[in-house]
């Protein structure tokens, strides 16, 4: 190639670097962009709540000034929650739910995905779907045929049939974690192991679980999410206070006919949402890890 010709194309070659930076920052502006709205559109409920919950009832009813403005912060709807027997149950209660379901769930999730993605049988991958398609029926429709289950079962106004029922929707998602990330795991390990006279129990214990740690840090706090937050199976199955998780109880104790206590109402809630928070603010990056891992084989 020529002197002249090299000149004649560094100006193409220049154009062309200069329209991707272009591309680029406006694709950075447009982002930048759709971050802030999403941020300010998510945001504002739990900053509303949080300014709600440090006025005073007469200040929530008056109606004059600024409604995102707090004339005299106080902190008495919180220890008024706090320090009330009913609330404390409803939080007990919550936590023993969440941890039952979690243990019942990643146990019946490990087993269930490491038997589908590496002990191959008949129908397998069939059923690995179906698991996955059980997941996609809302709650809202399953738990007319579920209260009929858990009323024979005697364990109706119970958190014992909440820890029945909850599994239900935290099993076949978790299930289909585990069966994307088991899958990622090289076929040689357990092939190894086979060879030097390992059973399928130890491959599991030894190789897939510390390998797949990831992958069930995303699926534990998934079913924890999903137990801790639930609310159309505890409003249908529970009906006294003393049984009741935080979801349902905050809401159906500190609203009475017309009677709303606002300013308890969001300290509840609040309350209610900050262990999800404090889970995924520690855990988000095995989270993301977890889910994007079992996304490809290799």
């Amino acid at each position: 190639m020529s002197a002249g010709t090299a000149s004649r194309d560094l100006p193409g070659i220049y154009h062309k670097a200069g329209s991707l930076r272009s591309e680029r920052r406006w694709a950075l502006v447009v982002s930048y962009i759709s971050l802030i709205v999403a941020a300010v559109i998510f945001l504002t409920p739990p900053v509303y709540m949080f300014i709600t919950s440090l006025k005073t009832s007469a200040e929530i009813a008056d109606q004059q000034g600024n409604p995102w403005l707090v004339r005299s912060p106080t902190l008495e709807n919180y220890w008024a929650l706090i320090e009330n027997p009913l609330f404390q149950g409803f939080f007990i209660n919550s936590v023993l739910i969440t941890l039952v379901v979690v243990f019942l769930t990643m146990v019946i999730s490990i087993l269930a995905a490491f038997a589908l993605s590496r002990m191959r049988f008949w129908g397998s991958q069939v059923l690995a779907t179906g698991v996955f398609l059980t997941y996609l029926v809302p709650d809202t429709l399953l738990f007319i045929p579920l209260y009929q289950i858990v009323g024979g079962l005697g364990l109706l106004n119970s958190i014992w049939g909440l820890m029945l029922v909850y599994p239900t929707l935290t099993v076949p998602f978790c299930t289909w974690i585990m069966i994307g990330y088991f899958a990622s795991i090289p076929k040689e390990l357990d092939e190894a192991a086979l060879i030097d006279g390992a059973t399928w129990s130890q491959m599991l214990l030894k190789i897939f679980i510390p390998v797949a740690l990831p992958g069930i840090i995303a699926a534990t706090i998934f079913a924890f999410t999903v137990s801790w937050a639930a609310f159309v199976y505890p409003t249908a199955f529970i009906t006294t206070p003393d049984q009741m998780p935080l979801t349902i109880g905050v809401v159906s104790q500190l609203v009475r006919g017309d009677t709303f206590v606002w300013g308890q109402i969001m300290a509840g809630a609040l309350l209610a949402a900050l262990p999800p928070v404090i889970v995924y603010a520690f855990l988000m990056d095995y989270y993301i890890a977890g889910l994007t891992a079992g996304a490809t084989k290799g």
